[in-house]
């Protein structure tokens, strides 16, 4: 399986079976990503060297204004997209098999963990994994420590609270927070 095929399988939102071929390149590309993840935070980097490790991380071009505070780890790369004026800190931990984009100028704060995983709830198919992208908007914010679950759309302009849980969409130009979040207020 190419890394295309695999990707068009999780942009699909299709699942990864236990002992398929999509499970495999699964698993090849996380091995792939904790090597990179490992020469990216043990060793002291230029911003430029970071830049460029994210581009092997991606596969793709990286805007060279993306910042990026290590530690950084994700457990795929090929299915992250990065914008222009990008601020990740330190301890972001992404999950990327199903798709994470995140649009220009958007602040990541520090130990954020972006999901794009699930898992069925039936025990008898819960070794599957289902993608489901998350999408960040231009000019988000989203504080320390605060979760997105798979599958959530983040509005432009919009602010998630540090320490929350975002399991559903979030409209722009709101302040979200809370476990489950939810709009605490509207920004105009």
């Amino acid at each position: 399986m190419t890394i295309e095929e695999f990707l068009a399988h999780m942009d699909a939102g299709l699942p990864a079976e236990p002992g398929s071929e999509v499970a495999a390149m699964q698993h090849e590309l996380a091995d792939e990503a904790i090597r990179l993840c490992m020469e990216l935070n043990t060793r002291y980097t230029t911003p430029a060297e970071r830049v460029a490790i994210l581009e092997r991380l991606t596969g793709r071009p990286v805007p060279a204004s993306v910042m990026l505070f290590p530690p950084f780890t994700t457990d795929c790369g090929k299915n992250l997209r990065l914008g222009e004026r990008v601020f990740l800190n330190s301890g972001c931990r992404f999950q990327d098999q199903g798709g994470i984009t995140i649009g220009d100028d958007a602040l990541v704060g520090h130990n954020v963990v972006i999901a794009t995983l699930n898992h069925d709830p039936d025990p008898d198919l819960r070794a599957a994994t289902i993608p489901r992208p998350v999408v960040v908007g231009s000019r988000v914010w989203i504080g320390a420590n605060a979760t997105i679950l798979p599958g959530v759309t983040i509005g432009d302009g919009a602010v998630v609270a540090a320490g929350a849980v975002v399991t559903k969409d979030v409209p722009a130009r709101t302040v979200v927070g809370g476990v489950p979040a939810r709009v605490i207020k509207h920004l105009d």
